[in-house]
């Protein structure tokens, strides 16, 4: 048997970062995967998905050149070379991080790794390739794409995220189910191409875990590029015949139906728990998830559980810092400081770019804070009128008593870059008062942070 102090299953942004830290801190550690170094995030998710992105957004911008003085003919693109970039950039980032793995001495295991009481068997093509111990084990292995019943994927007509990542046509129509992040990003990036896309949501708004504000905006937005909502819509049955996808779907009390050559599932995710051996062990699990307390430790002594597994926002930040808090925790550094989960910023890359941060305005009311909100558009910042990138808002929300942020909810270009600002700002626990005396640049997108502070402060300049 192989001892470890520290031994890791599955080697996404969670599993991966804990391994590293631990051998940083004097730990013998080791990692199994048994597909992708990276994980889904890094493979299938949040990297490839952006390289898709950026491509979209370059040849959209392409065909606005004139609005910029400038003139280029015969403006097209390839696909085959788009999705091929996509996959290149994975390739390289899983590489960078087999390279790091073995740069900080983690002992990799290929294969798939289930706990066997405190001890963990690693299987390989069906049989057990040896036993591995350790004090210390950290369960990192992740969520898959949630299915629906009789909407599967096929790979054919009916895709996941794998299959709308890497396809092998670009096809001329697409309903998207779901409208999160993940529904809502191919929604951007094929409509973007061309490609005629409907999305269907269950609930009345898209983006539904957003602020109200920011998700009536971007679907204004993306409609008038000419993505097509459903919303309030309930998926009934779905059939598959001659090369197209025929959906029935319940709307206002009506049945209706939509055809299209593809359908894209994007309904959310569920965790990989499955074989991986927790009935050998005492660990509690609760809607699906394992419960842990704010040091990551399940109810098994010895035994520790991060990211997509343990509860939401499903995010790989989100499971990075979980990691290093529970390395942290285990080799006992000083001032480790348990993780605050409404200090976490989700972004969302469609065009408009959408942040957020907190609470919305809603749920700071529901839960009974007097609350003042800022607001500035876009419009009134002069970088993005010079870009060439007008439409968007920031939305700040501050408790009126204590001046605290409570909440940041931002739609517009390179939001996605600047919330990470605001995060700062609320984990130091700065006030309204405190920002509206930082001095932001001058011309940058970063200055309507600035006004919609001062505006919540009624202090604003530029409105």
């Amino acid at each position: 048997m192989n001892n470890f102090d520290v031994v890791v299953i599955g080697a996404g942004p969670g599993g991966y970062v804990a391994a590293i830290r631990a051998t940083q801190l004097g730990m013998k550690t080791a990692i199994i995967e048994r597909e992708h170094l990276g994980g889904v995030c890094l493979n299938w998710g949040c990297i490839p998905t952006k390289a898709l992105l950026c491509s979209a957004e370059l040849y959209q911008k392409m065909k606005h050149l004139s609005e910029f003085g400038l003139k280029a003919d015969n403006i097209d693109f390839d696909f085959n070379a788009i999705v091929k970039r996509s996959r290149d950039v994975a390739s390289r980032l899983n590489t960078g991080v087999k390279h790091l793995l073995k740069k900080n001495d983690v002992t990799v295991f290929d294969g798939f790794g289930r706990l066997n009481g405190h001890t963990v068997l690693v299987e390989k093509d069906g049989e057990v390739s040896t036993e591995l111990s350790a004090k210390h084990i950290i369960l990192a292995t992740g969520a898959k794409a949630r299915s629906l019943p009789n909407m599967e994927a096929d790979g054919e007509y009916i895709w996941d995220y794998k299959n709308a990542m890497n396809p092998s046509i670009m096809p001329a129509s697409i309903v998207v189910v779901g409208s999160g992040a993940i529904g809502i990003e191919f929604a951007s990036f094929y409509n973007a191409l061309g490609v005629k896309v409907t999305v269907v949501e269950v609930v009345d708004r898209i983006l539904p875990l957003e602020d109200d504000e920011v998700s009536t905006f971007v679907q204004r937005a993306l409609k008038r590029q000419g993505i097509k909502f459903l919303t309030g819509a309930s998926v009934k049955q779905v059939e598959k015949k001659d090369g197209e996808v025929t959906v029935s779907f319940e709307r206002k009390g009506k049945e209706n139906t939509l055809t299209a050559e593809k359908m894209i599932v994007a309904v959310g995710i569920e965790t990989n728990l499955e074989n991986i051996g927790l009935e050998t062990t005492s660990v509690r699990i609760e809607k699906g998830h394992i419960c842990v307390n704010e040091w990551l430790e399940t109810d098994d002594a010895g035994i520790y559980a991060i990211g997509d597994i343990v509860a939401p926002p499903w995010l790989a930040h989100k499971a990075s810092h979980e990691a290093v808090i529970c390395i942290e925790k285990i080799a006992g550094v000083e001032n480790v400081k348990p993780l605050d989960y409404e200090n976490i910023p989700s972004c969302i890359y469609c065009n408009p770019q959408v942040a957020s941060m907190g609470l919305t305005e809603k749920q700071a009311v529901e839960k009974g804070y007097n609350v003042k909100v800022g607001n500035f558009p876009y419009a009134g910042n002069g970088k993005a009128v010079a870009i060439g990138e007008p439409k968007g808002f920031i939305k700040t929300v501050f408790d009126a008593d204590t001046d605290k942020i409570l909440g940041v909810h931002m739609v517009g270009a390179e939001v996605t870059e600047m919330i990470a600002g605001l995060s700062i700002a609320k984990d130091m626990d700065a006030t309204a008062e405190a920002i509206s005396h930082v001095v932001f640049p001058h011309p940058s997108l970063s200055e309507t942070i600035h006004e919609s502070v001062l505006h919540a402060l009624d202090k604003a300049i530029h409105i």
